[in-house]
Formats: C-alpha cells, sequence, structure tokens
C-alpha cells in the first residue's frame, strides 16, 4: 500500500526551504487511517508492549488507535504545564529555542514495556527526550513507531538502542 499518495506536500512551511509533510490527508480517510495503524500493529506485533506513549499532538493521533488496537495502555506525553497531575520534566533543545516535555509521575510502572508513537520522525529529539523520561519513570523503550521518516535527518542516530519503525520515508 503506498500510504505516500495520502500525504500532502506543502512547500516552503512552516518556513522557506522546508517541505511539510502533511498528514491531515491521510487521517482524513477512515479506511487509510485504519490500514496505517493496522500496518504499524503488523510491525510491533513481535514486541513485548505493556503501553504506548505518545508525545503531543499527533503522537496522540498514532499512539492512541494503537494502543487500542494492540490492547493496551497509553500515556500522553505533553509540554510542559499541560497535565494536571505530578509530573517529571525534561528539557530539550529544537533548531530555534528550547523545550520541555512532561509525562505523569504514574504514566508507567517500573519495569513496563513501552513503545513511543509519533507521526514522524527528524532530528530525533522529541523522541529522545520522551526516552529519557520513560526511563526516570522506570520504563523500558522496546521500539518507536512512526508515520513518516525524514531520513536525510539523520533522527535514527538519536536513537541507537531501540527498534524504529516507519510505514514512509522521505
Amino acid at each position: 500500500m503506498d500510504f505516500k499518495e495520502y500525504i500532502r506536500v506543502i512547500p516552503d512551511f512552516p518556513q522557506p526551504g522546508i517541505s511539510f509533510k502533511d498528514i491531515t490527508t491521510l487521517l482524513k480517510d477512515g479506511e487509510m487511517y485504519r490500514n496505517a495503524i493496522n500496518e504499524i500493529k503488523t510491525m510491533v506485533s513481535d514486541l513485548k508492549i505493556d503501553v504506548i506513549a505518545g508525545p503531543e499532538a499527533r503522537g496522540f493521533v498514532v499512539g492512541a488507535p494503537l494502543a487500542y488496537a494492540l490492547g493496551v495502555g497509553f500515556a500522553p506525553i505533553r509540554k510542559s504545564g499541560k497535565l494536571p497531575g505530578e509530573t517529571i520534566e525534561v528539557g530539550y533543545d529544537l533548531e530555534y529555542g528550547k523545550d520541555t516535555l512532561a509525562m505523569h509521575t504514574d504514566a508507567i510502572e517500573k519495569g513496563q514495556n513501552v513503545l513511543i508513537a509519533d507521526d514522524l520522525l527528524a532530528t530525533g529529539g522529541t523522541i529522545a527526550t520522551s526516552i529519557n523520561l520513560i526511563e526516570q519513570l522506570g520504563g523500558k523503550v522496546v521500539g518507536a513507531a512512526f508515520l513518516i521518516e525524514l531520513s536525510d535527518l539523520n533522527g535514527r542516530a538519536k536513537l541507537p538502542e531501540i527498534d524504529v519503525f516507519t510505514l514512509m520515508n522521505y
């Protein structure tokens, strides 16, 4: 199945020189959205997964339905100040500044196997930070799954200890 046919590429967004891969055109097609989630489910089926974690916001639209399909829980990873309970936070560098990600302290139980799911693997910074949070909570990251990987940005290099699964490569 060629999922790329359902990805809209928007030139010069959010800034000149960027070729934005818009997944909303895939998401609006119920059959293709379901097929994408089922394909990722097949890719990760050999892993022992207790919970799926997804960074906001598009990690929610990949991770939550994948968790449902696998019959496991979902743990949101949010920006600082967005979760109501007790949290841990980790800061990280962005291309043009800094950001902070947070998780509830009870989102992951010690020893749980966690799969991270997101829409896009680019530089790997968000996922590396997500791994840091999960490991601080005592979880073991067993892999990461994405709809899209931007191979030229070499995000896999920041994730040498885990299996990475992607539907599409650009």
